[in-house]
């Protein structure tokens, strides 16, 4: 019978039913033609069962028994097994959740799961979303507070493409203690409700956090120069939520050391640019020896215009200051543009001003840029 049982649940895990079908009545149907009702079994082996039907290694099932050991029967196990089946999660997909989270075997399919899917599928999820949200978010979708929290998420901020990641460091959280009072003060703070959902996607533990440390947080941004209301306050934001103030401190006395900034000018260039906080430090003196030693920027310039340094090395800063110098070199510049204006431009207009231009002057220019852009350095572009 358990081998009867294993291969019925392996079909149901290997092949994706059809919409309309209930997993849970493929399996009664497939079960009650050939076995009779299950009952307690004095030798059932829950480690075994996680094995050989689950799919979890020895390790993971060592592990997972130890929250399941009170099981004495499979059945509803394998009716959870053939819910999370009918949902479209593979073979895989369901080990995958039963290895995170094992109490999902033992959350009663009528009860519990049939109504968070039918609730789920009431605000709009797709069946396809729905089986995402279980990979992503098991714990919270045996819970059936998991539908008024999306109740609230989803118009806030939609689409849920967009949100499924950021939801699951969120569904486990006080929605009336801690999320609503967040998105309350970051609202009072200036921040629309676009604004509000492209933080939620970039730092959505900034919605878990106590409001206390949200506020915190706030601070620390006007601290750094940047205003509640000012286009880079969520930028802000998002960059000091990720760090203490100790850290943000040492990063921004790092900055006036790499670039030789003064007081003021560290201050202009967080206040446009709060993202280099959060850039590693070799990304940002990579920069700085490019920009001061080789460019020849002075730092001042920088500063205002830290934008700059959010673009690639390798395939804008190093590639277009190649075209530039050489077009300087040759006197096939006839306006004198500043650096920082030809990386601002597209690539699209940049071919356009730079190169197309030039095709007779200097017909090898355009492959050469394609080199530079792979990192090398042609021969045309060296200049003593």
């Amino acid at each position: 019978m358990l081998h009867l049982r294993n291969r019925i649940l392996s079909h149901l895990l290997s092949v994706a039913p059809s919409p309309s079908t209930s997993p849970l009545l493929s399996l009664h149907r497939l079960l009650s033609a050939s076995t009779p009702a299950v009952s307690p079994n004095p030798s059932f082996a829950v480690g075994d069962y996680l094995v050989d039907t689950c799919g979890l290694t020895h390790a993971q099932a060592l592990k997972a028994s130890a929250r399941l050991s009170h099981l004495k029967s499979p059945a509803n196990l394998d009716a959870v097994l053939a819910f999370l089946a009918g949902l479209g999660l593979s073979g895989a997909d369901v080990t995958a959740v039963v290895a995170r989270d094992p109490p999902i075997l033992c959350a009663a399919v009528e009860t519990t799961l049939s109504p968070v899917v039918a609730g789920l599928t009431g605000l709009g999820l797709s069946q396809a979303e729905i089986a995402r949200l279980v990979s992503l978010a098991p714990v919270q979708f045996r819970l059936r507070s998991v539908v008024s929290k999306l109740e609230y998420y989803l118009p806030l901020f939609g689409p849920i493409d967009n949100l499924l990641r950021p939801l699951k460091h969120v569904l486990g959280s006080d929605l009336e203690r801690v999320v609503k009072p967040n998105v309350k003060l970051l609202a009072e703070c200036g921040l629309s409700a676009c604004e509000i959902a492209k933080l939620f996607i970039g730092a959505p533990r900034m919605f878990t956090a106590k409001p206390g440390r949200v506020l915190e947080m706030v601070a620390c941004a006007e601290g750094i120069g940047v205003p509640r209301g000012s286009g880079m306050f969520r930028h802000a934001l998002h960059a000091v939520s990720c760090f203490s103030e100790e850290k943000i401190t040492a990063k921004v006395d790092y900055l006036k050391k790499t670039f030789r900034w003064s007081d003021a000018e560290v201050g202009i260039a967080v206040s446009k640019g709060p993202f280099m906080l959060a850039r590693s430090k070799d990304m940002l003196k990579r920069r700085s020896d490019f920009l001061i030693s080789e460019v020849g920027l002075e730092p001042a310039y920088i500063a205002h215009r830290p934008a700059m340094l959010t673009y690639s090395l390798e395939g804008r800063l190093r590639p277009r200051y190649y075209v530039v110098k050489f077009l300087k070199e040759n006197g096939l510049l006839e306006h004198v543009r500043s650096y920082y204006t030809t990386l601002v431009e597209t690539e699209k207009v940049f071919m356009k001003k730079f190169i197309c231009p030039h095709k007779e002057a200097a017909p090898h220019l355009a492959e050469d840029y394609v080199a530079a852009c792979k990192g090398e350095v042609p021969a045309r572009f060296r200049f003593t």
